[in-house]
């Protein structure tokens, strides 16, 4: 079985990516808010008819490795503040004032804590902590506490408490009132990071968990014996049962990132924007050197966690983001109307226009052809709806409005990544919607070179290709002694052996990166080094940490390495009339990728039609199909 399933869960639409070891087949399906499971098994049946010429969901399963699952609901879930309330038990008398810094972090505590948080006397006696553990958990739940994050200064200090709680509210009472200890999740030893990953975590966990585990028992229906991998905002899969909730965040941004890297490593790019427009945000992300842009503290919402994370930023602008009048002017999300109700030309009884309708009336989209003709568009719904909350609003003409909106999606997704352009940069477009407006908001923001992938509709999910199965820890050493650091080293080695165990590898058969982290009294980093058994770790006055990454490889693909092929003119398959003015419409090439070769090129006004997306080449700017059969557009101006 050497099959791998990749899935990428958006709000509006699911990508489903198949590798067997030689190529790709991938497709495209609705996301189903009510029920995830019935998308992703939808977006399972539809490949394996690619893949075999008839629907056979229990054959492609079975012939299956790994399904490797990327998700966006618990981006979603923060968004729409949809989840439990938390309360904080604490020893820190101060760590509520340290958790609301910034006006990011105030908001997001008010959210999700506000006044849950109870305060424990470090220095009380046995007896009075007993008594006091009961009262404030007591009046954690009567304050509406669905999960509460235990906090202490020390693992010591957690693990009193620990006793404690156990002693005082057996598992079977306590029952529905599940406890987190801030130093299980996480070794970091600045205390407001560590209890906002807790936090976090606390808030996230109920959604991932309902659908990722409803989704395992799903799968057994087809007695599949291998798991169900979640791939996590650091670059690897794990078992659900053995990730952590706050590493499914922005999850799937980041295998649009690990692609980009490979794309950088393919191209010999130095430095790469990622740009990844789906059906809600456009997710921006830096590829410098070849290597994924990483911080070594995360952040989430401007609130610092203690976990690294890929350093991606998200706008709300997409396919499906509401463009809207207000105050005179034409603005462009966040709001999004996602994949139900839709666009109005879905036909779901969308209400609000999109730049799919734009698009649509445009003529750059085909009403027939969108999503490979799987799914037809109504140009009247989109007139009706732009008409009504566009045009009529800023009393001018249907033709003006298409215009104008446009220009403001362009600027909109432009200001998304202008920032992040550094001389030479190649900009990387791709998700649904991300190769019909790359030349137009490449220009503003000083790009010159746009490079869309062939699979630049599914990318992210063929991002997921390039990982494997790991897990990452880091513990905190007791002492920055040699002995101490040397008896961490053991006690994580087994550990480590053991969840590589629960995961289906021997610890032997994978490879494990050890490092020694030295930190100041404020948590910042003062060194860092590998490390190995033994290995001097004396540092008086300091804190130390050991790190440590096990990884088990999977089969991952070699892109084509790109190469010069000699331009030769670009077949056409037909032509489309497209609005490029108020008072002008220009008849437009349009080009198959499907039907392309290495070394076709063309310039601009033209369309290239490629699998499941609509790539627009603007006036001025150029096209060709590289070695690899990827789209590389060049500004001529």
């Amino acid at each position: 079985m050497s099959t791998l399933i990749n899935i990428d869960n958006g709000g509006t639409l699911t990508d489903i990516c198949v590798w067997d070891g030689d190529g790709f087949t991938f497709t495209k399906t609705l996301t189903t808010p009510h029920d995830l499971s019935e998308c992703l098994f939808a977006g399972i049946e539809k490949v394996s008819a690619s893949l075999y010429g008839e629907a056979d969901t229990e054959r492609l399963l079975h012939a299956t490795q790994h399904i490797r699952y990327s998700t966006t609901q618990g981006t979603n879930a923060l968004v729409e503040r949809r989840g439990p309330m938390i309360g904080v038990l604490t020893t820190l008398p101060e760590l509520e004032t340290a958790l609301r810094k910034s006006e990011a972090e105030q908001e997001l505590f008010d959210d999700l804590v506000g006044d849950r948080v109870l305060t424990l006397d470090p220095d009380a006696t046995a007896e009075e902590v007993e008594f006091e553990v009961v009262q404030r958990v007591n009046r954690l739940t009567t304050l509406g506490a669905a999960r509460v994050v235990v906090a202490g200064s020390s693992p010591e200090e957690e693990q009193r408490l620990r006793t404690v709680l156990l002693r005082k509210f057996p598992r079977h009472l306590l029952g529905s009132i599940p406890l987190i200890y801030s130093w299980d999740l996480a070794g970091d030893r600045e205390d407001a990071r560590r209890v906002w990953s807790c936090i976090l975590n606390s808030f996230l966990h109920p959604t991932m968990e309902r659908f990722l585990y409803g989704a395992e028992r799903r799968l057994k229906e087809y007695r599949v014996s291998n798991p169900l991998l979640v791939y996590r905002n650091d670059g690897a899969s794990s078992r659900v049962a053995k990730s952590v909730a706050l590493k499914t965040y922005s999850s799937g941004p980041r295998g649009g990132l690990e692609g980009t890297a490979a794309l950088a490593r393919a191209y010999g790019l130095s430095r790469v924007v990622m740009m990844d427009i789906g059906g809600t945000t456009t997710d921006v992300g830096v590829v410098e050197g070849e290597q994924v842009d990483v911080q070594e503290r995360g952040a989430i919402k401007g609130v610092p966690i203690s976990y690294p994370m890929s350093n991606v930023h998200s706008r709300g602008v997409g396919g499906s983001s509401v463009i809207a009048v207000e105050g005179g002017r034409i603005t462009v999300g966040p709001q999004s109307v996602g994949a139900a109700p839709g666009p109005a030309c879905f036909g779901f009884g969308g209400k609000q226009a999109t730049i799919t309708d734009v698009n649509l009336l445009l003529g750059v989209l085909d009403a027939d052809t969108y999503l490979d003709g799987t799914f037809r568009l109504d140009a009247a719904r989109s007139r009706a709806v732009i008409t009504e909350t566009v045009a009529e609003p800023l009393g001018i003409s249907l033709e003006e409005a298409l215009v104008r909106m446009e220009q403001a999606y362009f600027q909109a997704v432009s200001a998304a990544f202008a920032d992040q352009v550094d001389g030479d940069t190649t900009l990387a477009a791709f998700g649904g919607a991300g190769p019909m407006s790359a030349t137009g908001a490449a220009r503003p923001a000083g790009v010159r070179k746009v490079l869309v992938p062939r699979s630049a509709a599914v990318f992210s999910a063929l991002g997921i290709s390039f990982s494997d199965v790991g897990k990452t820890y880091e513990v905190g050493v007791s002492e920055p002694t040699t002995a101490s650091a040397t008896a961490t080293y053991r006690d994580l080695l087994a550990r480590a052996e053991r969840d590589m165990f629960q995961e289906g590898y021997a610890l032997a058969d994978c490879t494990a990166d050890w490092e020694l982290i030295v930190e100041d009294v404020d948590g910042s980093q003062l060194h860092r080094a590998p490390y190995v058994e033994g290995s001097p770790a004396d540092h008086p006055g300091h804190f130390a940490s050991l790190r440590l990454t096990v990884t088990a490889p999977l089969s991952q693909p070699d892109l084509v390495p790109d190469e010069p092929v000699d331009p030769v003119p670009a077949p056409v398959a037909g032509t489309r009339e497209v609005r490029s003015a108020v008072d002008r419409v220009d008849t437009v090439p349009v080009h198959v990728l499907e039907q392309l070769s290495p070394g076709h090129a063309g310039d601009g006004p033209a369309i290239v039609e490629g699998p499941f997306f609509t790539a627009r080449v603007l006036p001025g700017w150029s096209f060709r199909v590289t070695a690899a059969g990827d789209l590389v557009l060049d500004d001529l101006s």
